[in-house]
């Protein structure tokens, strides 16, 4: 089939390479006139790394990120409420990898112009509008050129303009009353060397996490992201602003913990970014026609449980998998949907009331001024069983994984 790809964000370019691999014609629309390694890092959890695997990718992801061996909670005390083995390290096929987003962008861009062939994938072609005429879909852009196909894939994100033109009335994304200021600094590598490590509660957080190994002089690349309570939301549509350290690292100027010190961590970063920290709506319906929706465009969620990316990876593949299944790609568009939407509604649900990393609030609510024993204030059997919920709803649970 000939397949339009709207977006070469990691979502786009995964569901183009995987669909190239499928056997169909595919070609690849980005907005952006150049690709760049922008943005700060994410975790690409097992079953996403299963996907890429697939694709031949594993060596080059792992090799331009660190596979994670560690996720692990504190309350603001810096006290252990959680931690577990990830990826390899959890008994799992396949790794999970902390990376900065703008270096997994570059090993997708790459991997996919030799692929599909560097003219299938055309930047400066910012997505406008389409039309169906028959069996063919016809996408048509800002700078005057025109692509047909049999199927159209948006995956132009958050603010995705063909979930526009299905939910006019949409309105804004949802705010969850958090900012997020991002950075990256040179640091010390912490507990494991390779921990992903979330402390606070639901309305004042930091994480933190290597996304660089260590290099000559003993120091890697941290990525942190910190959390505040801003009920008042300006600038709701600038969603990468330069952060002022003065708004937020009087907050945490007291979390000088023995294994990290997240002060120092804030100030030593170059730069910062600001967020608001925002999801949508779970939608009634993604398909219509020969047009979906696909990644953020369809399903954008928190940031918990490092599940944005990784999800739609997902998408790409089960997208794959429903157009080999259904002769009619009409059909294999709603099986797409079917199976997908549901899932992906669910995790976004679950990210409103922080997922895994609820039981960080428990823990502020029963002992907030600290504790002696996690066991007398939340039960080993109580967050064993929480964080199993939802390794279940994401779909890494890691005996399923492995089976599939």
């Amino acid at each position: 089939m000939n397949i339009l790809i709207i977006g070469g964000g990691i979502g786009g370019l995964t569901a183009a390479m995987t669909l190239h691999k499928a056997g169909h014609a595919v070609r690849v629309y980005e907005a952006v006139a150049e690709i760049r390694e922008l943005g700060v890092g994410i975790n690409l959890l097992p079953h996403a790394m299963r996907q890429l695997t697939a694709l031949g990718l594993k060596n080059a992801v792992v090799a331009a990120g660190v596979p994670a061996r560690e996720w692990a909670l504190f309350n603001k005390h810096g006290q252990k409420i959680w931690s577990e083995p990830r990826g390899t390290e959890a008994g799992y096929k396949w790794p999970q990898v902390a990376i900065h987003r703008g270096r997994l962008q570059r090993v997708l861009y790459d991997a996919a112009r030799d692929m599909l062939g560097a003219d299938r994938i055309l930047t400066d072609h910012r997505f406008e509008s389409f039309s169906e005429d028959g069996d063919t879909v016809t996408a048509k852009f800002a700078n005057g050129a025109a692509a047909t196909g049999d199927l159209l894939i948006a995956v132009d994100g958050i603010h995705s303009r063909a979930r526009r033109i299905f939910y006019p009335d949409e309105g804004p994304a949802h705010y969850s009353g958090l900012l997020m200021w991002r950075g990256v600094s040179r640091a010390k590598p912490f507990l494991s060397g390779s921990t992903m490590i979330v402390a606070g509660h639901s309305t004042k957080r930091f994480v933190a996490y290597p996304i660089t190994p260590p290099g000559a002089d003993g120091l890697c690349e941290v990525n942190w992201i910190a959390h505040l309570t801003r009920k008042e939301l300006l600038n709701r549509e600038d969603w990468s602003r330069p952060g002022d350290i003065a708004e937020f690292l009087p907050e945490f100027e007291g979390w000088k913990f023995d294994w990290l010190d997240i002060p120092a961590l804030i100030r030593d970063a170059a730069a910062n970014y600001e967020f608001p920290m925002v999801d949508r709506d779970a939608l009634p319906q993604w398909s219509f026609g020969r047009v979906t929706l696909l990644g953020d465009a369809a399903h954008p969620m928190y940031p918990i449980g490092s599940n944005g990316a990784s999800q739609a990876i997902l998408d790409a593949a089960c997208l794959a998998e429903c157009l080999a299944d259904n002769a009619d790609p009409v059909a294999a568009l709603e099986a797409y949907e079917a199976e997908r939407l549901p899932a992906t509604a669910a995790i976004v649900q679950s990210n409103r009331g922080f997922g895994p990393e609820i039981v960080m609030q428990i823990a502020e609510d029963r002992a907030p001024d600290g504790f002696d024993d996690i066991e007398a204030v939340i039960p080993r059997v109580e967050l064993e069983a929480i964080n199993a919920r939802y390794k279940q709803l994401a779909g890494f649970d890691r005996d399923t994984l492995n089976r599939a």
